[in-house]
């Protein structure tokens, strides 16, 4: 049976429900932004009307208003926008129970099977979504997941579009290779030194040469391209509730040393640390996120040969990785430190090769440390390399719990 695959997508998500809340904004080019004092001064997404400026998401608010004095800019509401989230799922819900989230504002759907044309219920849904939440979607309607997603980035807003087994080479193989999913910024630089500038191109090229020049993602490429991806769609309540733990901040100020940036990593381990310990998990693959004075943001990450969860460790790991890999071309403005490849501590695995006295003492310590957090805040304790950058040590990272369900978990950024 030919699966019936939907990708939703919700239009300008944030933006869109501001709107839907506020009447008022809805003539109004509007933006939802972080803090300008507080250096989060970026446009996490704006309304159709502001986007016909130029805007760009993930620009500075000072040089979104150079392209258009009258915007509006509203901080963001994210109780607010999970709430929708909810709402939309459940719309989702009433037509299958195979609904895989990807993020908050998107969703893949499974109608293999049930009964009614799935361009029908693509419509249906649309206009559901569009008339009880006052936002718009667009959907994609494909035999499976990577196409589905391709579809409903292809017509915006407000609309559904079908690439079939029949259509999808006329459609599909002509747009750029950064249009599908996995393919980031790195990877489409190094297809384009191969003279790979289309999704076509992906698909007509030797995957030999695909998996020597990206490892195994050039073989997923390839399927993809190829419309042989059979990735299943996944319920949230089937995926794995946490795949990594992930800490970041964007600091007052642009570091310019490895001293003040190992006090940073400190800060967020400290945090990394304390939620994998809550949730009693332990991981062996330690990512650092680095975004420069230039907004350019670069990700690395190592694989251990076993399983950490101590503060101590993570904070070397992270900065060890972080002095092999920058060469500070550029001062830094936000640094991230996130573990994954995460397994219960409970179960039988290798743990990190410290002795069995040294172990015990950090993990004494940990606990001490989490306790004292937990009962007087943050700031009862601090680690010395910490407190030695006095406008550093005061700062609250943000922390995030990465749910990435079986599946796809985004374009890939070598």
């Amino acid at each position: 049976m030919e699966r019936q695959i939907l990708h939703v997508d919700c239009n300008k998500f944030y933006a869109s429900v501001e709107c839907s809340l506020h009447p008022e904004l809805r003539d109004k080019p509007v933006a939802v932004g972080g803090s300008e004092a507080s250096r989060h001064g970026i446009v996490l997404t704006k309304n159709e009307i502001a986007a016909a400026y130029g805007l760009t998401t993930g620009e500075p608010l000072w040089s979104a208003r150079q392209k258009c004095p009258q915007l509006v800019v509203v901080p963001p509401d994210f109780p607010t926008y999970i709430r929708y989230s909810g709402m939309v799922r459940r719309i989702l819900q009433d037509y299958t129970d195979r609904v895989e989230p990807f993020g908050l504002d998107e969703a893949w759907l499974d109608l293999t099977g049930c009964t009614g044309d799935p361009v029908a219920t693509a419509h249906e849904i649309r206009e559901r979504i569009k008339e009880e939440l006052g936002i718009t979607v667009s959907i994609g309607v494909s035999f499976n997941k990577s196409f589905a997603k391709l579809g409903s980035d292809y017509k915006k807003p407000d609309a559904v579009t079908v690439f079939s087994r029949e259509n999808y080479k006329e459609l599909v193989w002509p747009l750029p290779a950064s249009e599908l999913i996995y393919v980031g910024r790195a990877t489409k630089r190094k297809l384009a030194e191969r003279y790979i500038f289309t999704i076509g191109d992906i698909a007509n090229a030797e995957p030999a040469m695909l998996r020597a020049l990206l490892g195994k993602w050039g073989g997923t490429l390839y399927a993809m391209a190829n419309g042989l991806d059979n990735q299943p769609v996944i319920p949230a309540e089937q995926a794995n509730a946490v795949q990594s733990v992930s800490n970041g901040i964007t600091t007052p100020r642009d570091l310019i040393d490895d001293h003040e940036v190992k006090a940073v990593i400190y800060m967020l381990a400290e945090s990394v640390g304390r939620r994998l310990r809550e949730q009693h998990f332990v991981g062996r693959t330690v990512e650092i996120r680095l975004r420069d004075a230039s907004l350019a943001t670069r990700s690395y990450q190592v694989s251990l040969d076993y399983y950490i969860q101590s503060t101590k460790d993570i904070a070397n790991e992270a900065f060890a990785l972080f002095q092999k890999q920058y060469n500070w071309a550029r001062p830094l403005r936000s640094v991230t430190v996130g573990i994954s490849a995460l397994e219960p501590d409970n179960i039988p695995c290798q743990l990190d090769l410290m002795d069995s006295d040294a172990r015990e003492k950090h993990e004494k310590l940990d606990k001490t440390v989490d306790a004292l957090k937990a009962r007087f805040g943050d700031a009862c304790v601090r680690r010395a390399v910490v407190l030695e950058e006095p406008e550093l040590s005061g700062l609250s990272p943000y922390e995030t719990h990465t749910v990435h369900p079986v599946g796809f978990s985004g374009k890939l950024e070598n």
